[in-house]
């Protein structure tokens, strides 16, 4: 995830000039033909415009306030679970006298940890990585995900025979926490732990399904399709329309202008809606930047990172000094 001050005004027009290249066609084409060619009839009241315009920008406003709420409810998911994390990790040290245990229990957490973004991490038909503004974008950062796989990361934290067992289930991270709700019934069974400890454990696994299963409804579950459509559409067609209906407002100024503007003040119209449509393309584009918040984009929840410090706690909490440092953003 992008947290710096603020994306540079040039690294911006470089992932949005695709649109600024199809904007400018849009512009100049309405303008040769109506100036060059003749065909005044080409002009269309701007009330028209404006009237498409406003419906835009409701249905544009609308959708990225929602993207921006998808998320943003993926931050506090993730957030739930760094802090549930810390808090398993100090009941898996204080209610065990068992050192090889609480480290059992602590490193197979890592283990769900690592599976379920992983799973956050995998692609849907919908999602927008491989879009080329998106592609081209990637070459300033890294997905930890797409570089290792997943096998060699679990082998970290998990014994061989469980981790053959877990790699042959449909929903890894599911599974791994079952193993855990499992360890926890034979630490009870064996009185290693009392009811008290054993509801109480209990209870955070039941808080790691439910906020794994928040994730993968965010995940698995797109903005809905009927709502991007129509704001695609509603944005094209008025980026589409925009110069026709600027026109005759640019023609009329030739009346009140003199020198070597004077009868072609009608070419302003290509710059003034290159740039509110531009405006239109851009507040689309980066709704639709915010739409997925897994993917692996820019400005994605930065999973990979929570992750790296739930483990640099939990393991501080073991007394481990050979840490690796928390990733750069």
């Amino acid at each position: 995830m992008h947290v710096g001050k603020s994306y540079k005004l040039s690294e911006f027009l470089v992932w949005t000039r695709k649109s600024i290249y199809k904007l400018l066609f849009l512009g100049v084409i309405p303008v040769v033909l109506y100036q060059v060619v003749g065909f005044k009839w080409l002009s269309i009241p701007w009330t028209v415009v404006a009237l498409l315009g406003t419906a835009t920008a409701f249905i544009v406003g609308f959708k990225n306030t929602q993207t921006y709420n998808r998320t943003w409810e993926a931050h506090q998911i993730w957030t739930a679970i760094l802090s549930s994390s810390r808090i398993w990790g100090t009941m898996s040290r204080d209610f065990l006298n068992n050192p090889e245990k609480t480290k059992e229990l602590i490193y197979r957490h890592f283990a769900w940890l690592t599976a379920l973004r992983y799973e956050m991490r995998g692609y849907r038909v919908w999602e927008t990585t491989e879009k080329r503004h998106n592609a081209e974008y990637r070459k300033f950062y890294t997905v930890p995900e797409h570089e290792v796989a997943l096998e060699t990361e679990l082998s970290k934290y998990m014994p061989a025979e469980e981790l053959q067992q877990i790699l042959k289930t449909a929903n890894k991270s599911t599974q791994i926490m079952a193993l855990q709700s499992k360890t926890i019934k034979e630490l009870y069974d064996a009185q290693a732990i009392v009811v008290l400890q054993f509801v109480e454990m209990q209870r955070t696994v039941k808080e790691f399904y439910v906020q794994q299963s928040k994730s993968e409804h965010i995940k698995n579950s797109p903005y809905p399709r009927q709502y991007a459509i129509i704001n695609t559409l509603l944005v094209s067609l008025f980026c589409f329309l925009l110069p026709f209906g600027m026109l005759k407002e640019f023609d009329k100024l030739n009346e009140s202008i003199e020198g070597v503007m004077k009868g072609n003040m009608v070419w302003l119209v290509v710059p003034f809606s290159v740039i509110l449509s531009w405006i239109y393309a851009s507040l689309v584009q980066v709704g639709e930047s915010t739409e997925n918040p897994f993917e692996g984009n820019a400005n994605d929840v930065p999973i990979s990172q929570l992750c790296h410090m739930a483990e640099m706690d939990l393991r501080e909490m073991l007394g481990e000094t050979d840490i690796p440092p928390l990733s750069k953003p």
